[in-house]
């Protein structure tokens, strides 16, 4: 299944707000528009490498299931 350079920002982004959402320490985390931003310079090989999926037990496709 192929997915958009924008789903796989959002998705990673989605994740972000969600692992930070109780634990977001201003002094060592970035917002999720910092996120975001450096998610944007990040090639598209890098950006499928930062959701840490594989063809075993977490897939991309149910990554982005989760998260977009």
């Amino acid at each position: 299944m192929n997915y958009t350079r924008e789903q796989l920002i959002d998705a990673l982004v989605a994740e972000w707000e969600y692992l930070c959402h109780d634990d977001f320490d201003p002094e060592h985390d970035d917002t999720p528009e910092e996120y975001r931003l450096k998610l944007e310079c990040y090639s598209d090989e890098d950006l499928i490498a930062e959701t840490d999926t594989d063809d075993e037990f977490f897939t991309l496709k149910e990554y982005m299931d989760r998260y977009l």
